[in-house]
């Protein structure tokens, strides 16, 4: 298999050594959590979706959803969330949640399949837990099915691992191609910052190339960004092309948030102004993304990393 290496430390994740049992919370298959993986529990969340508890030996805390694989919360130990859900999001099923780090497979943005493509409308499955020095870790599983293949043919298998520590919060995102032929993809992560809108700035974009898809979301204008601080003074949607890979969010509400990644080789800014007036002053929208299609051929693997800490 191609894989890619990490450019930064995740946590060293020793071979699983629970005892696994496949049983069914609300008709979504899981792993069963033993004594072994403290700080890693399954529960009933938001509209009785079966969601993963994390919890760090630090007191920080995540929530993660297996509709959607997406992660809504990341509480660090003051018990403040640094990730956002918009008050218009549901939790039925019938649509993706809005908030946290919805994912976007195997289509980024519109295109010949459904907006942002199917990997946030399905369920996914817990595969393994475990907890490595007090940061609790799950990995979550999505492979084909009807509905994706009735839209997209092709056989994959997707893993997802979401680790938590006291100060951060990483995933692992594993694409591979499990079918006979080779397919393509793009990919992001639509990550939701709590943030205070007036006062929330991007660090680390100057230089990049950009595509901005403000006035003309079908034709963006080509540039290149110039600014030291990016801000958002009113509706932005744009995309950083080549985006390094680190960049720093100041969300105006007193942190500031490293974003590391590797191998998501772009990035998008994206705060809806005035199409959401009730919530688009507390949350801004830096996503790590793959705009260009990766190409696998069969047995092939595609991974990047994303690392988001506070100081």
């Amino acid at each position: 298999m191609a894989m890619v290496s990490t450019a930064f430390s995740l946590p060293t994740l020793s071979p699983p050594n629970l005892r696994r049992v496949n049983r069914s919370y609300s008709g979504v298959a899981y792993a069963s959590v033993s004594k072994e993986a403290m700080g890693v529990r399954v529960t009933e969340g938001e509209g009785s979706l079966p969601k993963v508890v994390l919890t760090s030996a630090g007191g920080s805390e995540a929530d993660v959803y297996l509709f959607g694989g997406c992660v809504t919360s990341w509480k660090v130990a003051n018990g403040k969330d640094l990730l956002f859900v918009r008050p218009d999001a549901v939790f039925n099923k019938k649509k993706p949640i809005s908030g946290g780090l919805p994912h976007c497979f195997p289509q980024f943005g519109p295109g010949p399949i459904q907006q942002h493509g199917f990997a946030r409308n399905v369920d996914w499955s817990i595969v393994d837990s475990e907890n490595v020095e007090g940061n609790p870790v799950v990995t979550l599983l999505l492979k084909d099915g009807p509905y994706s293949r009735s839209m997209w043919d092709f056989s994959f298998q997707a893993l997802y691992k979401v680790i938590l520590t006291t100060k951060s919060l990483s995933t692992e995102l594993t694409i591979t191609n499990t079918d006979n032929k080779p397919f393509s993809f793009s990919t992001a992560l639509h990550t939701y910052f709590h943030a205070s809108v007036t006062g929330a700035s991007v660090r680390g974009l100057k230089g990049c190339k950009t595509l901005n898809k403000d006035p003309d979301p079908k034709n963006p204008l080509e540039g290149n960004e110039e600014r030291d601080l990016v801000t958002f003074p009113g509706f932005v949607d744009c995309v950083y092309l080549n985006a390094p890979n680190e960049l720093q969010l100041d969300n105006g509400l007193g942190d500031k948030i490293s974003i590391k990644n590797t191998n998501w080789t772009d990035a998008v800014l994206w705060n809806p102004y005035l199409q959401m007036e009730a919530c688009y002053r507390d949350f801004v929208c830096v996503e790590n993304a793959k705009i260009g299609s990766v190409q696998l051929g069969p047995q092939q693997s595609w991974t990047a990393t994303q690392h988001l800490s506070i100081d």
